[in-house]
């Protein structure tokens, strides 16, 4: 698949993805610290490019803490608390790199910004603590028109429908549409939707990517 960022003069709108293009996360974090709690098995189950149903149930907002915390036990047949495996999960989240920010706020005076996550509730209130520490509030508003967490609106990437939900509540130009994600699979579904997308990489940041924009 062809990677290539599009003419700044093309674009009108920016959809842009949380974690690993904005927040600074590591997988393997998480993974970690769950085999150091005896689930050894843990990368046959969840990974950045594919996961088992329970995390998606999560992602979708059908599971709540409590529920994700049995099913993790049930699954790996451990005895740890709910604490445990929400420190352990949590793990993966790492900072808010300022430079990111400032970025989104100069883009935000030239384009129309919106955020899409595939976040599940016990990130969500990670991210809301860390952007509590970062802006003395607990979501992303003065940046983003509107910010789209799977978890809060029961569907996620990279099912078509959500990318339909925030171009027809906004009416939005397709063609005019630039989506930003660090997994692929998630921009082949956002070019399927009819939009323009582009896979961030290993390695890349989104400072670099749109300078001289």
């Amino acid at each position: 698949m062809e990677n290539q960022l599009p003419d700044a003069s093309e674009v009108r709108n920016i959809i842009f993805d949380l974690g690993g293009v904005i927040l600074h996360i590591d997988y393997h974090l998480t993974a970690d610290a769950f085999k150091r709690l005896g689930a050894a098995t843990f990368d046959d189950v969840y990974s950045q490019a594919s996961q088992s149903d329970l995390f998606d149930r999560l992602e979708r907002g059908e599971l709540n803490s409590e529920g994700f915390a049995r099913e993790v036990r049930e699954v790996f047949n451990g005895d740890w608390t709910d604490r445990q495996i929400i420190d352990a999960w949590n793990a993966m989240l790492l900072e808010l790199p300022m430079t990111r920010i400032h970025l989104l706020q100069e883009m935000k005076t030239r384009y129309r910004l919106f955020l899409l996550s595939n976040t599940n509730e016990i990130h969500l209130e990670g991210c809301r603590m860390m952007f509590d520490a970062a802006f003395g509030r607990r979501d992303l508003s003065h940046i983003f028109e509107k910010e789209y967490y799977s978890s809060l609106i029961g569907m996620r990437k990279p099912d078509r429908e959500v990318f339909d939900l925030i171009v027809d509540s906004h009416g939005l130009n397709k063609e005019e549409t630039l989506f930003i994600d660090d997994s692929i699979q998630h921009v082949v579904g956002a070019r399927h939707a009819g939009l323009m997308g582009y896979h961030l990489e290993k390695g890349q940041e989104i400072t670099e990517i749109f300078s001289g924009w």
